[in-house]
């Protein structure tokens, strides 16, 4: 089946605007809000349009997925002009500690394995059984205090189009943030999707979020495709580095 590419509507330090520039032109605009820069479609080099969403006739995409910004010109072959901010950027997400980056890792690795092994208790004691959010966040607070020190509860965020909302965890001395979201009969992979688009753009403005973790728990399998996902939203590029992890894979 064969599609066409529209054209992707990107600012000058490479955040995405618009992939849909001729078919959605409700969502195009002069510059961006995430920054403030300028905005452009088209290859400064060569005038071609950066590639963006590809259409196909007569099908309707429902996936949910985000299409990337691209790197370079498809056309032209030269590196479009927030390529090179990457290395900046990525020098100023490194002052965060690598160490406790790992550390954090291990606990979202290891979480489901945790949930399962305490409903195994001696003589049918009571326990912690994660059926909801709130469990989660019980469950993965007990689990960080291992790790880190100052761990701060619904820490509060800026308003962001015209609300306020609570972040879960905030590391203070690491500066990361912490969005824990559980899957559930009404909260499938294209909810979820919505609702960390909406997160990630509310925390680029936490004064102490130089990362922002998505940690996801979805024992059961409502996410096809996890990885999907988390590539789709994961951010190397912005100064809020953003990493989405969904646990457990392979049900």
């Amino acid at each position: 089946m064969a599609g066409k590419h529209d054209a992707y509507l990107v600012c000058e330090n490479g955040h995405g605007i618009n992939s849909s520039f001729y078919s959605n032109p409700e969502f195009n605009k002069k510059f961006c809000t995430t920054c403030g820069a300028k905005t452009r479609k088209d290859c400064p080099n060569c005038g071609n349009d950066i590639e963006g969403e590809i259409h196909f006739e007569n099908f309707i995409d429902l996936s949910g997925g985000i299409t990337p910004v691209p790197d370079i010109c498809k056309y032209c072959g030269e590196d479009f002009p927030w390529k090179s901010k990457k290395k900046e950027i990525t020098k100023n997400i490194e002052k965060v500690n690598r160490d406790d980056v790992l550390l954090l890792e291990t606990v979202f690795d290891r979480f489901h394995l945790v949930a399962k092994q305490i409903r195994q208790r001696y003589n049918d004691r009571e326990t912690l059984d994660v059926k909801d959010e709130y469990d989660t966040q019980d469950l993965l607070h007990s689990l960080l205090r291992i790790y880190f020190e100052d761990i701060r509860t619904e820490e509060w965020n800026p308003s962001y189009a015209g609300s306020s909302t609570r972040s879960d965890f905030l590391l203070k001395k690491e500066e990361i943030v912490i969005e824990i979201k559980k899957t559930r009969s009404n909260l499938k992979a294209k909810q979820i999707g919505e609702q960390l688009i909406i997160d990630i753009a509310k925390y680029k403005t936490h004064p102490n979020c130089k990362i922002l973790y998505c940690f996801v728990y979805d024992p059961e399998g409502y996410i096809s495709n996890p990885k999907g996902i988390e590539n789709d939203l994961n951010d190397e590029i912005s100064e809020m580095k953003v990493k989405v992890k969904i646990v457990p894979k392979g049900h």
